[in-house]
């Protein structure tokens, strides 16, 4: 069983910066990939970045230049450094770890930018 345990969200104002992580536990195998994906209300769920296992990483549009997907290869956490937060980046933000077996989600965390 693998277990994903979030961490970083909260409250800020709008041009903060928040830092999420996301460390994964258990019987792990092989991860492939590592992702955050965010929901806001009302919307449909969004990748937001993704790293691959090799260190190549992918960005939504809407959060290029501000936002930033690291991993710790030996700690199997995932890290999202968020800077220059906008209100249009309030959601609920969701770790996801790809292995070679399946994808398992983390419970979600709120990040709130107030205007």
């Amino acid at each position: 069983q693998v277990r994903l345990v979030e961490s970083g969200g909260g409250l800020v104002q709008a041009g903060g910066s928040l830092r999420l992580s996301c460390a994964a536990s258990g019987s792990i195998f092989r991860i492939n990939a590592m992702r955050w994906h965010r929901q806001a209300p009302g919307k449909q769920r969004e990748l937001v970045a993704s790293i691959t296992s090799g260190g190549r990483t992918n960005y939504a549009d809407s959060v290029k230049g501000r936002f930033t997907i690291s991993r710790d290869t030996v700690e199997n956490t995932v890290y999202l450094q968020m800077n220059s937060l906008k209100p249009e980046d309030t959601a609920v933000y969701y770790c996801v770890v790809e292995t070679a077996f399946r994808t398992y989600w983390g419970q979600g965390t709120q990040v709130t930018v107030s205007s």
